[in-house]
């Protein structure tokens, strides 16, 4: 298996559990709160290196607490960093509200030292990028660095695979870099102006982006499952049910840490999704976004045991 190289940000996520979300100028009881590793790049990472990838990420951290549980939580998952310290910027964090009823949740993120990230940073990783497999990159860090990656991965050959989350306003220019882009129906609302409220919706969205320049589309519906949408094929992988919804914050950084991870030992893009499927329903049983990710035995049973026919 060549490696994944992602580049992203690492916060600590500060998440709290509640009935509903306070008003403005309100205060609601808590029903519980926890405190563990977050960010997009970093949550996908995790992902990725459970499902069995050899794993390098690229990202910067403060030199404090939440850097320390950064580097501590990559050594324990055996993911290569590629973090540069910082003296004079803290690190990141993510107050996550997560409504205790039904998982939902609502973030507000602060990038901190990893939204100083430049293309510079990912310069200095171009060998680590030229003898990967699947690079992949997110919006949580400035454009500038996550164009600069999809160049560098496109110019050696590398599987692309960009999350455009969140939704940022992007010029045309960066999706001719994208082997795969992966919005949610959010994300490809925004991305295109087209409303999703069903499958087709989510096609003629992802029909958009082709046009765009991207090579395949996968828009993440939710408890839905996902749609691989390319110029010759238009497959919606369901979600698989395995168990109860617990928080659903790191399913959609679940689905494409596994993607890019099956994506790199070489499966088929249709098993790929599958694969992401599989990992995403598992992580929205348990609470967390990091720490919620299953290892590789634990995606091959669901896939063994609730195989779906398309």
């Amino acid at each position: 298996m060549k490696s994944v190289v992602i580049l992203g940000i690492y916060v600590t996520d500060l998440a709290f559990r509640a009935q509903r979300m306070p008003l403005l100028g309100e205060t609601v009881a808590g029903s519980a709160f926890k405190m563990g590793p977050g960010g997009k790049g970093s949550n996908q990472a995790v992902a990725a290196a459970r499902a069995g990838a050899n794993v390098i990420f690229c990202t910067r951290i403060g030199a404090d607490a939440f850097g320390e549980i950064a580097q501590a939580t990559w050594d324990a998952e055996g993911i290569t960093s590629r973090a540069t310290v910082m003296n004079d910027v803290a690190t990141g964090a993510a107050h996550i509200y997560v409504d205790e009823n039904t998982g939902g949740n609502a973030i507000i993120v602060a990038a901190g030292a990893a939204g100083t990230l430049v293309p510079e940073d990912v310069e200095a990783i171009e060998a680590d990028i030229a003898s990967a497999g699947v690079f992949v990159t997110q919006l949580e860090q400035p454009i500038p660095a996550a164009r600069r990656g999809l160049e560098l991965a496109r110019k050696h050959g590398v599987t692309t695979v960009f999350n455009p989350a969140p939704a940022l306003p992007l010029t045309d220019d960066i999706y001719p870099l994208c082997d795969y882009i992966t919005p949610n129906e959010t994300e490809a609302t925004a991305l295109t102006g087209i409303e999703i409220a069903h499958v087709d919706d989510a096609r003629r969205a992802a029909d958009v982006l082709l046009a765009k320049g991207a090579r395949a589309v996968i828009v993440t519906l939710g408890e839905a499952g996902a749609l691989l949408h390319t110029a010759n094929e238009s497959t919606l992988v369901p979600a698989f049910d395995c168990g109860r919804v617990v928080e659903t914050a790191g399913a959609g950084d679940g689905f494409t840490g596994g993607f890019a991870a099956a994506l790199a030992r070489g499966d088929s893009p249709l098993d790929a999704v599958r694969f992401g499927c599989a990992l995403a329903s598992l992580s929205v049983t348990r609470p967390g976004t990091a720490p919620s990710m299953p290892r590789l035995d634990e995606i091959n049973a669901v896939l063994a045991d609730r195989s779906v026919t398309q």
